[in-house]
């Protein structure tokens, strides 16, 4: 009972730091170019006024 407990944690430890790589490693920096692009779109003060 005592090694399926450590098998267990390094079963979960294991998915979890592969977890993290994957989010550092992909995720991570698309965020960051999303939040890039979106700073430097430029944004519009007055909307146009729709004709009807």
């Amino acid at each position: 009972m005592n090694t399926f407990g450590i098998v267990l944690f390094l079963l979960i430890f294991g998915m979890a730091f592969w977890m993290l790589i994957f989010l550092m490693g992909f995720i991570l920096p698309y965020w960051i170019t999303l939040g890039l692009f979106e700073q430097l779109r430029p944004k519009r003060i007055f909307e146009e006024e729709k004709e009807s």
